[in-house]
């Protein structure tokens, strides 16, 4: 294993980013290159804690010569937004420079521009001399993974419809209980990644990507930071390597996917209809009907109309459920994935900002 770090000059004077980087190199050619991150929302600590177990698992299979294609792991992808605190609160998925998401605004390019976002980075704010590191690292590769976490959630995950089913192994391997179907059309890590894929070279745009992926997965919630749930994820993790090729084990096959599916169309966003205390009457991972009360809203404490119902639009699996008690109007509440489209009009991209 080699361990290196990117240094990251800061955007004023004396400040300077540590980008660790673990990397191990394969034993067989033509096996698969892997690229994996964590906490790039630098606050979303599950994936962090995956990858110190999976590290530890990796290691061992290096001793054993059972690496079989590259693997690079970068278990603290963000230490810029670790660093940003705010009233004693881990500020990590914004930048608080520029108010923009870590998550967005990465570069979308072809695949055979890749050499040029290293080069003539003193054009670039430091945040996005990271991204670009990092986008940079990641096209080198195969199979990206790019591991975040809900609020209060179920272990899901947001696939391009470019790498489905065929990323039905790794929902099977963490044991998700949902997968999100995206549509590809933001500037997020996964699908910028996906994006230079799908535009290699000049010509026609890609439609599939066989033996490629590029996925954003959901760890549960913020709180979910446990040795046991932890290690089951990093055995996870291996087994959906070892299923690809990039490292040799023992494991009995995958499962079958069981779990709901459904394209972001499906997703119903249940929002907030006045500010005000929430009291929750459903949790996630539970299964409701249209009608259903989900929460109410204590618009006005102590009137006799005082506390406003919200009731689920569709049968669905509820997915998310904010941490948070009290709402601003019109603030999410709760992640719905449904057999059917949701009537509130989606804007083309992601579920949230």
């Amino acid at each position: 294993m080699e361990v290196s770090e990117i240094i990251i000059a800061g955007d004023t004077p004396g400040v300077e980013w540590r980008l660790p980087v673990f990397r191990f190199t394969g034993t067989r050619a033509g096996a698969p290159r892997s690229y994996i991150q964590a906490a790039l929302h630098a606050n979303e600590l599950p994936g962090t804690a995956l990858l110190h177990f999976l590290l530890d698992r990796l290691r061992q299979a290096e001793r054993e010569g059972m690496i079989l294609g590259d693997i690079t792991v970068l278990p603290q992808a963000n230490p810029i937004g670790a660093a940003q605190a705010h009233f004693g609160e881990l500020q990590g998925r914004f930048d608080l420079g520029t108010r923009s998401n870590f998550n967005r605004d990465f570069p979308l390019i072809r695949l055979g521009d890749r050499a040029g976002l290293t080069e003539n980075l003193e054009r670039y704010s430091a945040v996005d001399r990271l991204k670009r590191h990092l986008l940079h690292m990641a096209l080198g590769c195969d199979l990206v993974l790019d591991l975040h976490c809900d609020d209060e959630g179920l272990q899901y995950a947001y696939i391009d419809e470019a790498f489905w089913p065929e990323a039905a192994d790794l929902a099977a391997a963490l044991d998700m209980r949902a997968v999100l179907i995206s549509d590809g059309e933001s500037s997020a890590f996964e699908e910028a990644v996906a994006y230079a894929w799908k535009y290699g070279s000049a010509g026609e745009r890609k439609t599939s990507l066989p033996r490629r992926l590029s996925v954003t997965v959901e760890l549960r919630g913020t709180r979910d930071v446990y040795p046991d749930l932890a290690g089951k994820d990093a055995d996870g993790v291996y087994r959906f390597l070892a299923a690809r090729g990039g490292v040799a084990a023992d494991n009995d096959p995958l499962p079958s996917f069981g779990g709901v599916v459904a394209p972001l169309d499906n997703i119903e966003m249940i929002r907030a209809p006045a500010a005000g205390a929430i009291l929750f009457h459903r949790d996630a991972g539970e299964q409701v009907k249209a009608g259903d009360l989900l929460a109410t809203i204590l618009a006005r404490p102590g009137m006799l109309d005082g506390a406003i119902e919200v009731r689920a639009p569709q049968d669905g699996l509820i997915v998310t459920r904010v941490s948070t008690r009290f709402a601003r109007c019109r603030s999410d509440l709760m992640k719905i994935a449904c057999p059917g489209p949701s009537r509130a009009r989606r804007r083309p991209g992601t579920l949230e900002a």
